[in-house]
């Protein structure tokens, strides 16, 4: 790892004349300076905390510190150390105002899970994903120090910036590195042990919650160490070191608000205080004035506010991972509902092709027909998946190319982890895109008489939970089909309910029989033929021309984007 030099970010800029510029009054080096260092401190302060709700909180008061204190500050090159001192302050000081009692209050209105959104926005895949979310389970002064050694593997910190961050020596940073990298590696095993087939494992684990604790630490571990099966590995271990090596920092999530007002004090007091220490009246005043100041996403507005703005395009915030409120097993689906007509889709001239009216559909009557399934041009459709693509992880992609019908079979697991489930996203579509049928015998929310797996349907049942689709999200059947003119990636984001995608390179004859299939066959209900043969066919509702880069943020709503 190269180290850094003083008064460098990660990507060797050099802040000394920036900061020199702010302590001197400069409106739009203080609004640089705060957006250029403000994904650094969100970075500690959201690994240390792992997401909880409270982050917004200490990021907003240590930038609040370090603006209102930068003219103590002698020494610009030290800038880096200065700022991320300040943050572990803030850490440890709201550690102390809080009891265990508080913290385990809040665990259920945590804002985002951490670990999840590093997985999610950095891509991370195999081990790296497995470091990351081994965080969950480290203890709070662990995660601490490991939110700043993640940042030193990665390049971000130096070993000087980190010890003096925690108040320690350089040696005796060491090993306290050291015995937190140990047990990193314990958490990492846990995480291996989750995914294993173990079944051991799995009645140990029938009654957890799903949630990290002290408690099923412990009994992981010793479940672990007696066990051959979840005790092996399956394939070497790379070091933590190693595979977060020049990892860039977490994006700063979007519309992530930050308020940097000066509190209860008014505009002269605030001069006087920050003069008393070198600080300029020209910042105070732009932190007490209404907008002034505008860079890429950002701006200093009224009352000094700091705020990351969300444009109007920018997706919505994905659904949140399951609380245990959205766990607490809700009553089993109704019976089926009467059959209604299909939402009717509606064209514009700007917008011809990719717009449907988003509104839930109905159930059809089980022993109804489907109308018969237009024909369109088959020339033959590849898949990076080959013919048969497991996606069982988030991350999980294929790509689609060529001219023809492909089915995406579901496999829901609400025993495994139920709760609130991120839809697939279509991603990257060059060409054009429908849903044309849906069948396999039955919806996902079909009920039957409880199984031996406490299952009353496809999404769930009363013993093990529910699968719970975001609002307005039309309900799934065991296969769905469509078609493809083009080329398209589909994203699985797994995040809080468990659930797989099977992709099968389909043709229109494999479709027509299994709609056709009905319940004197054997399955509950007849498919649904939800193609017109035209452009005014149902699309996706998680569909965008765009590649972004976490495709969980893809909007919910029929209209192709980007």
């Amino acid at each position: 790892m190269t180290p850094l030099r003083k008064g460098t970010d990660v990507n060797g800029r050099q802040w000394r004349t920036t900061i020199a510029a702010a302590q001197a009054g400069d409106r739009r080096a203080l609004d640089e300076l705060v957006e250029g260092w403000l994904p650094l401190v969100y970075n500690i302060v959201g690994r240390a905390l792992n997401g909880h709700a409270d982050v917004d909180d200490v990021v907003q008061e240590t930038m609040l510190r370090a603006v209102g204190n930068l003219g103590t500050l002698r020494d610009p090159d030290s800038f880096r150390s200065w700022l991320v001192a300040i943050a572990m302050r803030q850490i440890r000081d709201r550690a102390r105002r809080r009891t265990s009692e508080s913290l385990a209050d809040d665990a259920a209105q945590e804002a985002t899970d951490f670990a999840e959104l590093t997985v999610l926005r950095l891509q991370l895949e195999g081990q790296r994903r497995e470091v990351a979310e081994a965080v969950r389970w480290l203890d709070d002064e662990d995660r601490q120090l490991l939110s700043l050694w993640w940042l030193e593997v990665a390049g971000e910190l130096t070993r000087r910036e980190l010890a003096a961050a925690v108040g320690i020596s350089r040696q005796h940073a060491a090993v306290r590195v050291q015995r937190m990298k140990a047990r990193l590696e314990a958490a990492r095993g846990i995480v291996r042990a989750l995914d294993s087939a173990c079944l051991d494992r799995r009645e140990l684990t029938a009654r957890w919650d799903g949630r990290p604790d002290s408690v099923w630490r412990k009994r992981l571990a010793r479940h672990i160490r007696g066990c051959r099966h979840c005790a092996a590995p399956g394939e070497a271990v790379v070091p933590a070191e190693r595979l977060l090596v020049g990892l860039a920092l977490v994006p700063i999530p979007v519309g992530f608000t930050l308020s940097l007002a000066l509190g209860g004090k008014t505009a002269a007091a605030a001069t006087t205080a920050a003069t008393g220490v070198g600080w300029s009246a020209k910042v105070v005043a732009a932190l007490t004035k209404p907008a002034v100041a505008m860079t890429a996403g950002a701006t200093i507005v009224a009352g000094g506010a700091y705020v990351v703005t969300q444009p109007d395009s920018a997706p919505p915030k994905v659904a949140a991972p399951p609380t245990a409120s959205s766990t607490s097993r809700p009553k089993p689906p109704g019976p089926t509902a009467k059959p209604s007509q299909s939402p009717s889709p509606s064209r514009t001239r700007e917008d011809p092709y990719g717009t449907v009216v988003d509104a839930l559909d109905r159930a059809p009557d089980p022993n109804a027909r489907p109308a018969d399934l237009p024909r369109r041009p088959e020339s033959g459709l590849t898949s990076t998946g080959g013919p048969k693509a497991v996606m069982q992880h988030r991350g999980d992609s294929v790509t689609l190319s060529g001219q023809g019908y492909v089915l995406v079979r579901w496999q829901i697991s609400p025993k495994s982890w139920p709760g609130a489930l991120v839809m697939p996203a279509w991603t990257g579509l060059k060409g054009k895109l429908f849903h044309v049928a849906s069948g396999g015998g039955r919806r996902m929310d079909d009920t039957f008489a409880e199984n031996a797996d406490g299952y009353t349907s496809g999404m769930g049942g009363p013993r093990v939970g529910y699968t719970v689709l975001p609002n307005g999200t039309q309900q799934m059947w065991q296969n769905e089909y469509f078609y493809v003119d083009g080329t398209v990636t589909l994203t699985q984001n797994e995040r809080g309910a468990d659930y797989g995608l099977i992709v099968f390179p389909s043709n229109r004859d494999a479709v027509t029989k299994d709609v056709m299939t009905g319940p004197a066959q054997g399955a509950i209900r007849y498919g649904l033929v939800r193609d017109t043969g035209k452009d005014t066919a149902p699309i996706p509702q998680y569909v965008t021309r765009s590649t972004p880069a976490d495709a969980s943020t893809v909007r919910q709503k029929s209209r192709v984007t980007g």
